[in-house]
C-alpha cells in the first residue's frame, strides 16, 4: 500500500472508525483513495452495501469509475445496473460475493430506508449538508461505516459545525478526523505522483514543492479563497455581497440539465476585456420572472476578432432578444459594431461608474436574494460571485487574480440586467430601495 498510496492516503484508507471525517484540500486524490477503500471492503466482505452520494450524479459517477479501475487492477469482475426511473436513477455495481457499490442521488430522501456503508463525497457541497447527514447516519445502524469527505465552504456550513464540535466540544459523535492541507499533501510526496500523470512539456514538471503552492495560491481569486480551498482554512462570507448559502439555494436541482432550453426569452451579459481579466459571455432565458442560467463561456487574452466571433456565435445559437454590453474602454468599440449587426434596439451599453455597478450588483443580489435566478453549481462561478466584497467604506471590491476579476459575476448581472425593461444611462427615472450590509439602499432605475 506504501508504494502505491500517499500517507495521508493509506491512513484515511486504513481508519475503520464507525464515523470518519476528512477535510481536506482540493484536488488531492482524496476521493481515489475512498474508492479504492469502498472496493476493498466490498471484495473482503461478502453482501455488503456501500450506498455512494456526491454532490451530483456526474460528480458520483466519476467516484464509481475510480471503483471500476480499481476492480480491473485487482482482477475482479463485477455487473454494472441501471436502476429506477429517470427522476432518480441509480448506477449499481454488483460483485460475484454479493456485495454491491451504488450511486444514489444527493437528494436528502435518497438515504431513506438504505443500510449500510456511506460515502458522503464534497459534503459540504450540497445543498443541506445538515439534513443529509441527519437520514444518512441512521444507515449503519445495523453495521457499517459513515465516511464524509470535504473542502470546506463556509465558516457556518455543518461540515465545519462537526469539526468545530469535534476539534472544541468533546467530540460528542465520537468521529475520527483527519486533515490534509496543500501543504501536507506536498510535505508527503503528492507533486511527485502529480507530475508522473502530466505530459512531459507541462510547466508544473519544473516546479519544486514550494513553486506549486506558490504557483497554486497565485492562480485562486483571493488569500481567502486559497486558503478555504486548499489550506481547510473555512471562509468567512460575511463581507461578500452574496452570501454561499443565498446562492445554494439557487442551484439547479441535479435532475436537472441547467443548459436545456425551454421556450422562454434569451438574454446575454458580455463583460470585455483584452488582457489580465476574462471576457465572459453570460447566457440566461427568462421564463415569466424567472432568469435561469443557460450558458458561461470565458475567452483570455483574445483578439477582438475572436470575442465577435464568439458573440456573433452565441447571439445566433441562442436567438439572443436583447443584450446588455460593458462598453468600458474596449467595449465601446464592441458595442457600436454589434449594434450596427444587430440593431441598437437589441444591444444595450453599460458604461461602468461605481454607480452602475452598485445597480447591478444589488439588483443581482436581490434576485438570488428572492430565488429569483437558477445558477450551476460550477465552482468557477461560485468562487466569481462570492468575490465580490464590501469593503470597510462599504463600496464594492474583487481581487484581480490569474481567473480574472469577478467576470463571471459581472456578465450574470448584466444578463440579469438585460432581463429588466428598463436600461442604466444617463437620465434618472424611479427609485426603489434593495437591501444592503450598511442598511437600505436607495437604487434609481436610469433610461436613455
Amino acid at each position: 500500500m506504501k508504494t502505491f498510496f500517499l500517507p495521508y492516503q493509506a491512513k484515511w484508507i486504513q481508519d475503520t472508525s464507525r464515523i470518519k471525517i476528512m477535510e481536506k484540500s482540493r484536488q488531492i486524490g482524496l476521493s481515489w483513495a475512498t474508492a479504492y477503500r469502498a472496493l476493498r471492503k466490498a471484495i473482503t466482505h461478502a453482501n455488503t452495501h456501500v450506498w455512494i452520494c456526491s454532490r451530483d450524479l456526474q460528480q458520483a459517477q466519476l467516484f464509481l469509475n475510480d471503483c471500476k479501475s480499481f476492480a480491473a487492477i485487482l482482477n475482479q469482475a463485477y455487473h454494472e445496473q441501471l436502476l429506477g426511473r429517470a427522476s432518480n436513477l441509480r448506477t449499481v455495481l454488483r460483485l460475484r460475493n454479493g456485495s454491491t457499490l451504488t450511486l444514489i442521488s444527493s437528494a436528502v430522501n435518497a438515504q431513506a430506508g438504505k443500510r449500510g456503508s456511506r460515502i458522503l463525497d464534497e459534503f459540504a457541497l450540497h445543498e443541506d449538508p445538515e439534513a443529509l447527514y441527519n437520514i444518512a447516519y441512521p444507515g449503519i445502524t445495523w453495521g457499517g461505516q459513515l465516511e464524509i469527505i470535504s473542502t470546506h465552504r463556509g465558516a457556518h456550513n455543518f461540515f465545519n459545525r462537526l469539526i468545530e464540535e469535534i476539534r472544541n466540544e468533546g467530540n460528542p459523535k465520537q468521529i475520527s478526523l483527519h486533515r490534509v492541507t496543500l501543504e501536507d499533501a506536498l510535505d508527503q510526496g503528492f507533486l511527485d505522483k502529480l507530475k508522473a500523470k502530466l505530459p512531459p512539456d507541462d510547466p508544473r514538471q519544473a516546479m519544486d514543492a514550494g513553486d506549486y503552492y506558490n504557483f497554486i495560491k497565485q492562480s485562486c481569486a483571493t488569500e481567502k479563497s486559497f486558503l478555504q480551498e486548499y489550506m481547510c482554512q473555512p471562509m468567512d462570507h460575511s463581507d461578500s455581497l452574496l452570501s454561499y448559502e443565498a446562492i445554494q439555494k439557487c442551484f439547479y436541482s441535479e435532475a436537472e440539465d441547467w443548459r436545456q432550453t425551454s421556450d422562454g426569452v434569451m438574454l446575454m451579459g458580455v463583460d470585455l476585456a483584452r488582457t489580465n481579466d476574462l471576457s465572459t459571455f453570460v447566457i440566461v432565458e427568462q421564463i415569466n420572472e424567472m432568469c435561469y442560467l443557460r450558458h458561461v463561456q470565458c475567452l483570455k487574452d483574445a483578439p477582438f476578432d475572436q470575442q465577435e466571433s464568439v458573440f456573433d456565435q452565441l447571439f445566433h445559437r441562442f436567438n439572443v432578444q436583447r443584450v446588455c454590453v460593458d462598453q468600458t474602454g474596449m467595449g465601446r468599440q464592441f458595442l457600436e459594431r454589434a449594434q450596427k449587426r444587430f440593431g441598437d434596439d437589441r444591444i444595450e451599453g453599460i458604461q461602468f461608474t461605481q454607480n452602475t455597478k452598485e445597480q447591478l450588483a444589488y439588483a443581482l443580489k436581490a434576485q438570488v436574494d428572492r430565488q429569483m435566478v437558477r445558477l450551476s453549481s460550477d465552482e468557477e462561478l461560485v468562487t466569481d460571485l462570492l468575490s465580490m466584497q464590501i469593503d470597510e467604506q462599504g463600496r464594492l471590491t474583487a481581487k484581480h487574480g490569474p481567473n480574472g476579476h469577478a467576470d463571471r459575476f459581472w456578465g450574470l448581472a448584466l444578463a440579469i440586467h438585460a432581463a429588466q425593461t428598463v436600461s442604466i444611462g444617463s437620465c434618472a427615472a424611479e427609485t426603489f430601495s434593495l437591501p444592503s450590509f450598511q442598511g437600505p439602499m436607495q437604487i434609481q432605475r436610469l433610461t436613455f
